[in-house]
This record gives structure tokens, C-alpha cells and sequence, in this order.
């Protein structure tokens, strides 16, 4: 059934990157030739301040945008934004227009700034009403506008007709504002000459290729992105010689040409590889401001999809498309950088500068111990859950891995116990030796969702599929609210008359002291360590639709609604969406598991045993009752296939009952509980006779693609 295909390449420039990159982008630079002093300097104070742009100016840009992407061989206009659903979505508007029966394009400010979408069937969580279900798309001017496939994409917001947040996008330019507020709070107590400190993140992204005509062959491939049911394949990526091996000739290909069209638009990737798994690689680009890097990562999924049906392929970004292989995740690179060009996660070259070092690592590691059962949740999925906890992925339990070097010197700290500064010349040693920190000067821990590595920190439990903003728009919010606590207490010990370098030192004691419980240098997959982080108060992710409810927490109320980033009725509509979400996919996948073992599996093996059978019959009339002896194999498969075919039937039918039930539940909580653990149950036991059967039947009748075929060219 495998499929073979030649590698062949679709997008070649024949000429440098740097001579093409970005051209399908309306930059900054861009932006300079086809509009006023004016109006370029009101786009700037929009994406620096968040005021309002003139109306008048307003036209003026959208024609001056209009204007360069005509010249781009675009005909339509769409406002691309990310509702809750995790993916992007787009409602195309010509440019043309007909007035006295001639035709010109048009393009008004107004139609730039916001248009009305109404994208009324998307999840909301009872935000929006079907007799009230206007909602409104509006420009970003942080992300810059492109062309794709003829249409100027305007990266926009999605907000309900009363202003609450439909997307997740508003969430985490809000969540980015109150980050800005407080950590310039704190950098202006060492360098009075910062403004601004900025966000900023790397996202590498793993994903897994299939061929197109096996993908086609898959039913569960098709409707849930992942496989149902399947047996392990006798190899896979036990000898670990497909991670960073040569890439497959056809893969190569395919990488080239959706670089080339990523470079295009702007998108900086810097690496491409092949990952553990057998089909699996990951590509990455350089870190870029928080805002514009999640924009271009949907967009690079965007591209990735068109340009691999050109080369037969199918992209799975599921976490786990594949049982008992590696998944794939979406590393989360994340620091801080002032407007002074400083990276707070950095040490400097004196003990000031140092102190702002810890004091920074401090806040995020506080925040982390604070709001560790937020963190987690806010990578759960349905999709995810399948990926995290095993030996593959971060445990399922918060940690922070911060390095031999900096644990010496949070241990020195917190035994001090006079932390002024002529008493704490140890200390202050220590902290003034900080500069000798450089990049992998420790080796990386692997095994910690949260890790310090050299520069920033990786949030490695973000799922391959998923939209980062739904992740760092929590990390943003509870290290803002670290970060004016901080400050804080740093201002009520000047106040008090404390020398600032020794209030700062205490307070980083302080907040080093009040992290220690999600401080771990180990191995997080050992069983010691979950044991371990329980009697420390760590909160494990143990059942997804429980992990939605750390959403509601009062400390987590308390955080997003203090920053202002979601009111508790944007909170509450999003722990529903999340349940929706988790329902209606796992429904799917149980439906599709149902259909393909009454429709495929079933019938494959009934097939299978009529052939035992008349081997059997004819057997039996030449050798009489010695075929008994003669053919104990035929017959002891046959038992075992109607052993298969029985339990197979009758799990379905108890998958279908458990189903049932769970859908006349009316909260949806109650049944994203029945559905987490009754429905799930029933599925784990269909998968299993399934995948004995898949052993048991004549290779040349089984109706599908095995693992073996997926995961090797």
C-alpha cells in the first residue's frame, strides 16, 4: 500500500534570501514610499502607544496599502484573525467595485481599521447571543499586512459587539500591555533610561509529513488528525537513527519550498531537522517580538499545508498523530528585552546590573510557583493531553530547571540571613561573579516544562498544533503580576530607608524562598519526582476538564482581572469553549473509532476467517480428524479472531452507550467529565482489540495503512 513519489521542487528563486525576503510583506520600510510623514508616523504611535488612527489618516494608509498590493497581484482583502478554536480564519472582500457599470478598486480606511465578520458559529461561551451576534474584526498594527494566494491579509483582532475578547489574540496584547507596565517598573530601579521592555519569543515547531495517497486511506487521519487505532511498527525510533539523520530527498524538497514562500512573507526560519520519531522534523525561526512571531507561526502552518498538497504530502501538527512514537510540541522560547537593548534574562558585567538579572529571574520564577496548575492548563488540550506526562514530552507537573551555576547562587542567597550589604559580602561575591554565567555553561534538562536556558526560558509544553497566545497570554499575566509586587516591596524598603541594592537583594530572598516548591533539578520523568511534587503542592494535570478549572481559581481570578486582561465573564466563556472543545474532538475521535472497526476492521477479519475456514473444510476432507493436529494454528487464530471480533463488537457498543450518555448531559463540564474519563475508558478498550486484530488478519485483506507504511517513505 506504500506510496512512492520522486522529490521535486515547486518554489525556486535562484537567488540570495536576503533578495527576496519580506517582499510580500507592507513593512515598516514599505509603508515609508506609499503614504505621508503623517500617516506613517500615526501607524508608529499605533503600534507603540495603541492610540487611535485618524480617520482621514486612516484612508490614507488603507490607500497607500491598497495601492502595493494590487501591485502585488492582489484582488482581495480579508481580516485575518484567530478565534477561540485554535486556528485562523479569514472572510474575503474585493477590491472591486462597480458604479455606472464601470469598475474600479476601492479600498476605505474604514474597511482597513475594522469590518464586521460576523463569524457567529464560532465558539464563544455564551458571549454572544444568535439574536445579538455581531462581532467585530479589527487591524493589529503589530503585525504587518501580506499578501497570500492574491488576497491582503490585515492580521486583526475579533471582539464581541459589547468589546469582549472572541480571540486570542486581545488576550495577550493585553496581557503583553501590563507585562510592559511592570517589568519597565522594575528595569527603571536599575537603569532610569528604559521606557519599554518588550516581549519576546522563538517558537520551534515539530509536526510529522505522511503521504498523501496513505493520509487519503486513513479515515481517522482525515476527520481527527491522529490515528485511532494501530499497531506499533516492529521498528520505529528505537535506534534514534531518524533524529538528525540525513533529511529524506523528498522532505528536503518540500522544506525548501515552504522556506522560500515563508522567506517571502517575511518569516525568519534558521533551522530544519529531522526529530525523533520516524517522519517526524521541526523548523524554527529566529526570535522575534512576541505579537508578530505567533502571527507568522499560524502563518508558517498556513503555508505548510499548501505547499506540501504540491508535493503529495499531508502536514500532521497533531501532538500525537501516532501511538508509541514520540509526538511533537511547540517550544516556547521566551525573554525580555528592554527598548535599551537589554536582555533582563541575561546577566551583566557588574553587580547592579546582576542584581536586575535575579530580580527579573526571581518574578518569573515566583509567578511560576504561584500559578504552576495555570501554567499547565493553559497547554491542555484534548490533542496535547495524548503527548504530555510520558517520556517523550514534559511531565504533566510544573518545574523549573534554572542550572547548577544559578543554584549555588539562589542557595548563597537564601542563606543569608542579613542580606544588608555590608553583611552580605558572600553574597555579594557571588553576585558580582554572576558574569562568568554564559550560554550552556549547564547542561539542558529536557525533562522540565519550564527551563532555563542560557538566555530566556522554554515553555516546552506547548502543544505542536496549538496557538502559543493561549499560552503566553497566561505566562505574561502572573509574571506581570510578580513583577508589581516586586516593585512594591522593593519601594516600601527605600521608603523605609533601606539602600536599594540591599532592598533588592531582599526581596529577591524573598521571592526565591517562596518558590522553592517548583524548583527541581532532576529527572521530571521519574516517579520519585511525581511523588515528590505532590508532597511539595505541585498540582499535576491528571484529567484535562479538571485542569480547565485552574482558570477560576481565585488567585488566577484575582491575576487576569487585576492586569486587566479577561474579566470574569471572559474567563468563564473560555473554560466553556475550552470543555466544548475537548467534548466535540474527543466525540469525533470516538465516532471515527466506532465506524472504522464496524466498517473496516470487522469486516477484514470476518474475511480473514473465511479463508481459515475453507482451509480448514478442505483440510479436513483430505486428512479427516488428523487435520485437528495438522492445522492447530488455522484453528487457534480463528478462536482468537472471533475472540477479537466479539469484545471488538461489544466495546463499540458500550463506546456508543457511553457516548449517549454523556451527550444528555446538559452542563457542559459534567459532560467534558464523562467524556475525560467514561467515553475515554470505552475508546482505550476498542483501540486494543483492534490492534490485536490488526496482528491476527492477512496483511493483504487489512483495509488500512499501518504504521509501518506512515511512518517510513
Amino acid at each position: 500500500m506504500a506510496s512512492s513519489r520522486e522529490a521535486e521542487r515547486h518554489s525556486v528563486e535562484g537567488r540570495p534570501v536576503s533578495t527576496y525576503f519580506g517582499q510580500n510583506v507592507f513593512a515598516l520600510e514599505t509603508m515609508r514610499r506609499y503614504m505621508s510623514d503623517a500617516a506613517f508616523k500615526s501607524v508608529l504611535e499605533a503600534r507603540e502607544t495603541g492610540r487611535k488612527i485618524d480617520r482621514t489618516l486612516a484612508d490614507e494608509i488603507a490607500a497607500g496599502m491598497k495601492a502595493w498590493a494590487i501591485e502585488r497581484g492582489a484582488t482581495h482583502y480579508t481580516h485575518l484573525f484567530q478565534p477561540l478554536t485554535g486556528s485562523t480564519a479569514e472572510k474575503h472582500e474585493a477590491f472591486v467595485s462597480v458604479r455606472d457599470g464601470r469598475a474600479f478598486e476601492q479600498f476605505r480606511g474604514s474597511a482597513l481599521v475594522q469590518q464586521e465578520p460576523d463569524a457567529s458559529s464560532f465558539p464563544n461561551g455564551g458571549l454572544r447571543n444568535t439574536f445579538e451576534a455581531r462581532g467585530y474584526s479589527a487591524w493589529d498594527p503589530n503585525s504587518p499586512a501580506f499578501v497570500l494566494d492574491g488576497t491582503l491579509c490585515i492580521p486583526s483582532v475579533f471582539v464581541s459587539y459589547t468589546g469582549e475578547a472572541l480571540d486570542m489574540k486581545v488576550p495577550n496584547l493585553r496581557s503583553l500591555h501590563a507585562l510592559d507596565k511592570a517589568a519597565t517598573a522594575v528595569a527603571r530601579i536599575f537603569d532610569p533610561n528604559v521606557n519599554r521592555v518588550g516581549t519576546y519569543v522563538g517558537l520551534e515547531q515539530e509536526y510529522f509529513l505522511v503521504d498523501e495517497d496513505l493520509y487519503n486511506a486513513r479515515p481517522d487521519l482525515q476527520l481527527c488528525n491522529r490515528t485511532v487505532i494501530g499497531h506499533t511498527s516492529a521498528k520505529d525510533q528505537q535506534l534514534s537513527d531518524h533524529y538528525f539523520g540525513a533529511i529524506p530527498s523528498r522532505v528536503v524538497a518540500f522544506m525548501k519550498d515552504f522556506e522560500t514562500e515563508a522567506y517571502k512573507l517575511g518569516i525568519p526560519l534558521q533551522t530544519r531537522h529531522n526529530e525523533v520519531a520516524p517522519n517526524q522534523f521541526e523548523c524554527a525561526p529566529v526570535f522575534g517580538e512576541i505579537t508578530t512571531a505567533i502571527d507568522q507561526n499560524m502563518l508558517l502552518m498556513i503555508i505548510m499545508q499548501k505547499v506540501a498538497e504540491q508535493h503529495h504530502l499531508k502536514v500532521l501538527f497533531h501532538e500525537k498523530p501516532f501511538d508509541g512514537v514520540n509526538g511533537s510540541g511547540k517550544h516556547c522560547n521566551w525573554s525580555l528585552r528592554t527598548d535599551t537593548g537589554v536582555n533582563l534574562f541575561s546577566p551583566g558585567k557588574t553587580p547592579m546590573k546582576n542584581l536586575q538579572f535575579l530580580a527579573f529571574y526571581a518574578c518569573v520564577v515566583k509567578a511560576v510557583a504561584r500559578h504552576d496548575y495555570l501554567l499547565m492548563a493553559s497547554v491542555c488540550s484534548l490533542n496535547n493531553s495524548y503527548r504530555l506526562g510520558g517520556h517523550e514530552a514534559p511531565p504533566a507537573v510544573m518545574s523549573v530547571f534554572s542550572g547548577s551555576t544559578l543554584t549555588r547562587i539562589f542557595d548563597a542567597i537564601l542563606r543569608s540571613e542579613d542580606l544588608s550589604l555590608e553583611d552580605s559580602a558572600e553574597t555579594l561575591q557571588m553576585v558580582s561573579s554572576i558574569p562568568e554565567i554564559i550560554l550552556d555553561n549547564t547542561d539542558r534538562n529536557r525533562t522540565s516544562p519550564f527551563a532555563f536556558t542560557g538566555n530566556r526560558f522554554e515553555f516546552r509544553a506547548v502543544g505542536s498544533s496549538a496557538n502559543a497566545a493561549g499560552a503566553t497570554f497566561v505566562l505574561n499575566t502572573v509574571v506581570a503580576e510578580s513583577l508589581r509586587e516586586f516593585h512594591a516591596e522593593v519601594e516600601a524598603l527605600a521608603a523605609a530607608g533601606e539602600d536599594t541594592r540591599a532592598a533588592v537583594l531582599t526581596v529577591i530572598r524573598r521571592f526565591l524562598s517562596a518558590s522553592r516548591k517548583v524548583m527541581f533539578e532532576g529527572n521530571g520523568y521519574s516517579p520519585e519526582w511525581q511523588e515528590e511534587a505532590v508532597r511539595r503542592g505541585l498540582h499535576p494535570i491528571t484529567n484535562v476538564p479538571e485542569a480547565f478549572k485552574a482558570f477560576q481559581l481565585d488567585a488566577s481570578v484575582k491575576a487576569f482581572t487585576e492586569a486587566g486582561v479577561l474579566s470574569r465573564t471572559e474567563i468563564d466563556a473560555r473554560v466553556e469553549v475550552l470543555e466544548e472543545m475537548y467534548v466535540k474532538k474527543l466525540q469525533i475521535e470516538a465516532r471515527v473509532l466506532g465506524d472504522i472497526c464496524l466498517n473496516h476492521v470487522i469486516p477484514a477479519a470476518v474475511s480473514y476467517q473465511n479463508i481459515l475456514i475453507r482451509n480448514l473444510e478442505g483440510s479436513k476432507s483430505i486428512f479427516g480428524e488428523e487435520f485437528q493436529s495438522l492445522c492447530k494454528a488455522d484453528i487457534d487464530t480463528y478462536r482468537r479472531i472471533s475472540g477479537y471480533i466479539n469484545a471488538l463488537s461489544n466495546d463499540v457498543e458500550a463506546l456508543v452507550a457511553a457516548r449517549k450518555k454523556a451527550n444528555r448531559v446538559p452542563s457542559m463540564a459534567q459532560r467534558a467529565h464523562l467524556y475525560s474519563t467514561e467515553v475515554m475508558s470505552r475508546m482505550l478498550q476498542v483501540r486494543d482489540s483492534a490492534d490485536h486484530l490488526e496482528m491476527l488478519v492477512d496483511d493483504a485483506l487489512w483495509p488500512l495503512p499501518k504504521y509501518r507504511e506512515l511512518l517510513f517513505f
